[in-house]
């Protein structure tokens, strides 16, 4: 595959260290380039972002002396600034060689420097919906060349609320005539339903679903009793496992700070990553996470999606997902390319079912691990449902007293 690339292309793919095209890269090259529309399920680190944008760029090349040039043909949409970025640099990577103008927006940059990084239209722009949005609102933003538009991790896009502005948008690109989905899970009935509205006779590639087996990653499970023991079991985590970069992910902010702070008095150098920090706050934890001036990220899973870390080894989950999907997602950010990776969920028993659900749903059952140094009183339920659930006690209703 990589050998039909242009010169250009190649001369990148070969610097980059690319030997052998990944399974997601071989089933989406011919297609993409044959002009279809793909609906695409493939699992995080599977090399998706270089599958849809080597045949992109081999397409834009060959456009480049055409009377468009100076608008913006191809646009893809990822749901945070993070992965947004991440797209960008792969893109800078491979297009290096190419005299292709790649463009950038998102949240958290004063919308003023972003108009002006624009007044050069890019040929291929990745962006986040809501920025990019805003922009169009104050016609800022000329749209009606793309000819080509992305959603990468379109599941997510869904789950973050920006259905319709997905729909505004595409309505702008006026010469539309490809569009490519990219996602975790094809099975999101919400996500079916904009692929139905967006997509034209789509070739579907299923290379993964949701129950797939990690095979690089090593699943456990660890019961705690309260908070409390779970700090002990993170701190202990941290201290015995090998890894070079751990990720931490909490149910919501105010857990991740309170983590994150405790952390912080037994001397542990960890950034923290959620909705509240600012672009300017994410840019530096990120930045002293890829120079290895950190190793440990406490997140929300805003951080599930769009980072790209190498050497992120280790995934603890404080506290369980609310759905499998989710967990599939954290997980994901280790095991990666081939790698290996453990991920070990902290489970207390009010979280015992929701674990068993996702046991469930995953069609795996999660190693059982008992650290001897830190074991608490919860051995988890005493008996099982069917489902795998705990079976609560019933209590013996009481027979109504015989009047005398």
């Amino acid at each position: 595959m990589f050998s039909d690339l242009d010169e250009p292309l190649l001369r990148a793919v070969n610097e980059a260290g690319f030997t052998e095209p990944t399974a997601v890269q071989l089933a989406t090259f011919e297609p993409t380039l044959d002009g279809k529309d793909l609906f695409v399920s493939a699992e995080t680190g599977s090399g998706k972002t270089a599958a849809y944008l080597l045949p992109i760029f081999e397409q834009l090349v060959e456009k480049l002396l055409d009377a468009d040039q100076g608008e913006v043909k191809v646009l893809v949409l990822v749901p945070t600034r993070e992965l947004a970025q991440q797209v960008l640099r792969q893109a800078k990577d491979l297009a290096r060689f190419t005299p292709l103008l790649l463009g950038h927006i998102g949240g958290g940059t004063d919308i003023k420097k972003q108009q002006e990084l624009l007044k050069n239209r890019p040929d291929f722009l990745v962006a986040t919906p809501g920025r990019l949005s805003d922009l169009i609102a104050r016609d800022l933003l000329d749209l009606s060349y793309v000819e080509l538009v992305v959603l990468d991790e379109a599941d997510r896009l869904l789950d973050m609320g920006f259905s319709d502005e997905i729909l505004a948008i595409t309505e702008n690109c006026l010469r539309r005539r490809q569009t490519l989905f990219f996602s975790a899970t094809l099975a999101n009935k919400a996500l079916r339903g904009l692929a139905d509205h967006l997509l034209d006779d789509p070739e579907v590639i299923e290379l993964n679903t949701a129950q797939s087996e990690h095979q690089n990653i090593t699943q456990q499970i660890v019961f705690a009793d309260d908070n409390a023991h779970k700090y002990q079991l993170v701190m202990w985590l941290l201290k015995n496992e090998t890894y070079r970069k751990a990720l931490i992910f909490c149910n919501s902010k105010e857990q991740a700070d309170q983590l994150s702070r405790l952390m912080q008095q037994q001397s542990v150098s960890a950034g923290i990553l959620h909705g509240d920090r600012d672009q300017k706050q994410r840019n530096l934890v990120m930045s002293k996470l890829r120079r290895d001036e950190m190793n440990v990220l406490v997140a929300t899973d805003i951080a599930a999606r769009g980072i790209d870390l190498e050497g992120m080894d280790l995934v603890i989950n404080f506290e369980m997902p609310r759905r499998g999907e989710i967990y599939v997602h954290r997980v994901g950010r280790t095991g990666r390319a081939g790698s290996q990776g453990k991920a070990v969920s902290l489970i207390s028993s009010p979280e015992f079912n929701l674990m068993a659900g996702i046991e469930r749903y995953l069609k795996q059952r999660f190693e059982r691990r008992k650290i001897k140094a830190m074991e608490g009183h919860y051995k988890g339920p005493k008996k099982l449902k069917a489902s795998g659930k705990a079976a609560g006690s019933k209590k013996k209703k009481k027979k109504p007293s015989k009047r005398k």
